[in-house]
């Protein structure tokens, strides 16, 4: 057996459909913690926790979106800084439960965070990037109003990782610091680590303590992770949010990012909560099993699709691919507004439609929309039909493509803008 699968947990190595049970069978109590507060209450009102113990009762939900938790907070300020969507809080709140913790992130949307040990479940993350309990772990996110720093730590702390805060900026500084304590594994975003070691060799600053990273908050292209690990460090990427922590993380094996244990998975076409096939591409929606903040079925706004096959290094999980874009394409075309959810209620309505892409061509003012929509066969007069359905929907007209299964981009846009904006 080799390293990386003696590090394994018992959860990580569950047979994949004991692990599809288990979440299943926790997803009733997930639902009686929503309920408990008031804004998952208002958007589940008449659900019964009991029946939601399956994908397809669970894919009836609404799914909630982080505008909506910004534009709750800001109507109730003066009662609930988290809009009601946590059972956290202070006595100011009226919350169920003290939060530990209260973050501020751009919006300004404030996240809470809970008593428990590894709130964020950050801990196999860098579990499977090689950190270790003893090692000095250097994290370079900020401790300032957002919670990165704190998700890094969390899980640093619960390996038995000794921290030394960093923060970011003061490169002069941090890099000092690495090179009088030596630390082992490093934790920020990938741009910030490349900076401290440019000026390393710049200044002729050793760092053979170095050995690997735990990285997130930006892309982290192949380009980047081989640079990295030409001088010394092989770095791993986390995926993580401040509502729902660590979603998933890389392994050794380079292939894809494994879903943590605590995540329920769906990935939804782009501005509708329907789960697609497994592979397609679309937006990364989570149930996070944490009643402190039970948000059910919350859109990250990321794009993503699940990888098949199982991680070579032992671990069952679902595997997605990384990140791959933002869902929400919102347009502006001759001075309206088009939302993906259009162009699904547009393919609502016509059942022959399997799939539909709406490309925006032109120049700036002077532009046309064209939608591609997948059929078998060619169905008289749908084109038309559809059309008529484009201009109800959302006022502007439309060019109608009847496209072959299949033949549409595998790439998770619903409004792609290919206009000229020079």
């Amino acid at each position: 057996m080799n390293t990386q699968a003696q590090a394994l947990d018992t959860l990580e190595k569950r047979d994949p459909a004991a692990r599809e049970a288990a979440l299943m069978a926790a997803l009733p109590a997930q639902l009686r913690a929503a309920l408990a507060v008031p804004a998952m209450a208002e958007r589940l009102a008449g659900t019964d926790p009991a029946t939601v113990d399956s994908r397809a009762a669970l894919a009836r939900l609404p799914v909630t979106r982080k505008h909506e938790l910004l534009e709750r907070q800001q109507a109730q300020r003066a009662t609930s800084s988290f809009g009601g969507y946590s059972a956290l809080g202070w006595n100011a709140q009226r919350a169920q439960r003290p939060a530990r913790r209260v973050f501020q992130s751009p919006g300004p949307i404030y996240e809470p965070e809970g008593f428990a040990d590894d709130y964020w479940r950050t801990a196999r993350a860098m579990r499977a990037a090689g950190f270790a309990a003893g090692d000095l772990v250097h994290n370079s996110f900020s401790y300032h109003l957002t919670p990165g720093a704190w998700i890094m730590e969390s899980g640093a702390l619960a390996l038995g990782c000794t921290v030394f805060p960093g923060g970011v900026g003061n490169t002069e500084l941090q890099l000092q610091a690495m090179s009088d304590l030596r630390p082992d594994a490093y934790a920020g975003t990938p741009s910030f680590l490349r900076i401290l070691l440019e000026k390393a060799a710049e200044t002729g600053v050793a760092l053979p303590s170095l050995k690997k990273a735990l990285v997130s908050g930006e892309a982290f292209p192949p380009s980047l992770r081989d640079w990295l690990a030409a001088r010394g460090v092989q770095g791993f990427q986390a995926y993580a949010t401040a509502e729902a922590g660590v979603i998933a993380y890389e392994t050794a094996a380079r292939e894809g990012l494994v879903l943590d244990e605590g995540v329920i998975l769906e990935i939804v076409r782009p501005g509708t909560g329907d789960p697609v096939p497994d592979g397609e591409v679309g937006e990364v929606v989570v149930t996070v099993l944490n009643p402190d903040y039970p948000l059910v079925r919350l859109g990250t706004g990321d794009l993503s699709a699940v990888l098949a096959g199982a991680c070579p290094t032992g671990r069952s999980n679902t595997r997605i691919k990384g990140w791959m874009g933002r869902a929400d394409q919102t347009t502006k075309v001759r001075g309206m507004f088009v939302h993906p959810g259009q162009v699904a209620d547009i393919a609502r309505r016509h059942p022959e439609v399997l799939k539909a892409r709406l490309v925006v061509a032109g120049e700036m003012a002077d532009d046309h929309m064209m939608l591609k929509v997948e059929v078998t066969g060619a169905p008289e007069g749908l084109a038309a039909a559809v059309a008529a359905s484009v201009r109800e929907v959302t006022k502007l007209r439309a060019e109608v493509v009847l496209a072959e299964p299949g033949s549409l981009p595998n790439d998770g846009k619903v409004i792609e803008d290919a206009r000229s904006y020079a």
